[in-house]
């Protein structure tokens, strides 16, 4: 894996933008429907947009503390670690879509820019980030949970 600080500055600072958006999204949502809803469980529902949202920001952060120790070993010539920091940061973030096919429609404002921004780091993921959040973003209602018959 190739040590790059100003790479690991760049996917850092877009994390750390990404989930101060995500986290004013949060107190969004708990100031409006307290901090945890209850009641209805359904897909698009208060309780599943702030548990999604929620999950999102929690995701980022664990990204963010990988990288963030990357850099810091990358920067102390531990580069063993770095790479294994990097295979950690660099895992499939299972709330895209878990989380986003909860949420009401449309998105927050501060939720479609985070999403717009972990796009952009497309070049980090084993994965197709790109496609899955593009998906996220077109989805025009929730998904998750299914209705009860």
């Amino acid at each position: 894996m190739i040590h790059d600080l100003n790479g690991l500055a760049r996917a850092g600072r877009v994390l750390n933008e990404a989930l101060a958006l995500l986290e004013s999204d949060c107190k969004g949502l708990e100031q409006q429907y307290g901090p945890a809803p209850s009641g209805d469980g359904t897909a698009g529902s208060p309780m599943q947009t702030l548990y999604g949202t929620v999950a999102l920001a929690s995701n980022t952060r664990g990204h963010l503390k990988w990288v963030a120790l990357a850099a810091g070993y990358t920067s102390l010539g531990l580069h063993e670690r770095a790479d294994h920091a990097m295979e950690m940061a660099c895992l499939k973030p299972v709330e895209v879509p878990s989380a986003t096919n909860r949420m009401a429609r449309p998105l927050g404002e501060a939720t479609v820019r985070a999403l717009e921004l972990l796009r952009d780091l497309d070049d980090c993921f084993d994965w197709d980030i790109k496609l899955a959040i593009d998906a996220a973003l077109a989805a025009p209602q929730a998904t998750f949970p299914p209705p009860r018959d």
